[in-house]
């Protein structure tokens, strides 16, 4: 008899914080509930999310940028229903699987580049460690150079080229092998590369943390100089990619990026099964796998699975189905014009910074004496607190997800799904209009709301140093 998983999910309904403080990860599940986030969803669909109360919400997170095509995308759900139908194997692993070749040879259509072999894996984190070994094996030198802020995973050798300090602290020694360079700053990239033991510089087209965007011209430059210095040029297309930007990839933006390695994940999957993928010329893959012998040097066991195949090839049918690129650049451009409009009212807001629908509004110190004030306030409490000023109201009081873009950054970051529509944008803009405006207020709820927040922060720190 099958699991009934209606009746399981009925009898369990409104236990979710209770079951992961207790069995999955406690700190989290109390940190969603300080900051307000403690809803339990019970149904979602393209890029809104229902509660159990019935509250309609708009996603504008999309699982951070999986659920590109929406969540729970009907023609993605079919395939792999009718998929699981035919009874077909998977994972045999002593064969060459036909999905994952089909897979392959789609995703070499519309990165082109002359990456002309894909090795496929689970998830983005795992294409950075792909990535890091491809670029060792291939060039048989020590270093990989990652940015500053940058993100490319969290497992050992993603997180020793995290340029964020809060994700690497308490995990020494991580490997040895990355040093960071300061974003966009070419002079410093080719410093780094005259040492002559470099093996790669891995960087994302736009970075996530934050939403950092490249001058023009940047990445191809930065491409040539490690081409120069015998090193590999590695583009994180992890987040960026799957058309986020308005293009298939954030480096499209610039036909002349000579790219070695590109690693895509995340909305790859469409949503369903993790998917990922890194591509790579030909004689990157047969310094790795360079005999008979070593014909599996670099292996996963679900990386080929043919339920992840198939989510794969349904999301790019999809994308170009539902004109979901050329539909983020146009959505996206209408959030730009509409929070620049609202930024021109609102003294909190210093800059927009947009590519397609991947967002990053940033705050900055007042003028006004008594708004000055409760800024410094709150940031002598925690210096990354402001930004929930923003978010708590958005989800409270306007039924809109969105996250903060990074550690200690007065930014916020929205990256909805790409097939959101002209009334989720007018939803999200009259939301933060309001939110704006409330700001303005002080003494007011959400300076109430974040002092308390920020004595939280405090008694935590002191806790920590009395333990």
């Amino acid at each position: 008899m099958p699991l009934d998983i209606r009746k399981l999910l009925d009898g369990a309904q409104g236990r979710n914080y209770a079951l992961h403080e207790e069995h999955v990860n406690p700190q989290f599940a109390k940190m969603l509930k300080a900051i307000g986030y403690d809803r339990c969803y019970v149904r979602a669909e393209g890029p809104y999310l229902w509660d159990e109360k019935g509250r309609k919400y708009l996603d504008m997170l999309a699982g951070y940028g999986m659920f590109n095509f929406g969540r729970n995308n009907r023609a993605i759900r079919d395939t792999l229903r009718d998929f699981l139908a035919l009874d077909y194997p998977s994972l045999v692993q002593l064969e060459a699987p036909l999905l994952s070749g089909l897979l392959a040879q789609e995703l070499k259509k519309r990165v082109g580049r002359g990456l002309d072999i894909v090795y496929l894996t689970n998830s983005g984190t795992e294409g950075t460690e792909t990535a890091i070994k491809f670029a060792h094996g291939a060039t048989r030198r020590p270093v990989i150079l990652y940015c500053e802020r940058a993100f490319h995973g969290l497992t050992t050798g993603a997180l020793a080229l995290n340029g964020c300090p809060s994700f690497r602290a308490g995990f020494d020694p991580l490997p040895p092998f990355a040093r960071e360079v300061p974003f966009d700053d070419l002079n410093a990239l080719e410093d780094a590369l005259k040492a002559g033991d470099v093996a790669a510089f891995i960087v994302e087209s736009v970075q996530g943390k934050g939403i950092f965007m490249p001058s023009p011209g940047y990445l191809a430059e930065a491409s040539r100089l490690c081409h120069r210095y015998g090193a590999l040029f590695v583009a994180d297309e992890v987040q960026a990619g799957m058309g986020r930007t308005g293009r298939f990839l954030g480096i499209d933006y610039d036909e002349n990026v000579e790219a070695d390695i590109v690693v895509l994940s995340k909305s790859l999957s469409g949503g369903y099964v993790p998917v990922g993928a890194v591509l790579t010329r030909r004689e990157i893959y047969d310094a790795v796998f360079s005999t008979l012998e070593r014909a599996v040097i670099h292996s996963s066991t679900f990386g080929q699975g043919s339920l992840a195949m198939v989510a794969g090839l349904a999301s790019l049918k999809e994308m170009d189905e539902s004109h979901a690129i050329a539909n983020a650049e146009a959505m996206g451009a209408m959030l730009r014009q509409g929070i620049e409009a609202i930024a021109a009212q609102s003294p909190f807001i210093k800059e927009v910074r947009q590519r397609g629908l991947m967002i990053g509004i940033e705050f900055q110190r007042p003028a006004s004496l008594a708004l000055r004030t409760a800024w410094d306030m709150i940031h002598r409490m925690n210096a990354g607190l402001f930004p929930q000023a923003v978010t708590i109201p958005l989800l409270d009081d306007h039924a809109v997800l969105t996250q903060v873009a990074g550690h200690h950054m007065d930014v916020i970051k929205l990256i909805p799904p790409l097939i959101i529509g002209e009334d989720d944008v007018r939803w999200f803009l009259e939301a933060f209009e309001a939110v704006m405006r409330d700001l303005r207020r002080f003494p007011g709820p959400v300076w109430e709301i974040l002092t308390k927040l920020g004595s939280f922060a405090v008694a935590s720190r002191t806790r920590r140093k009395v333990a």
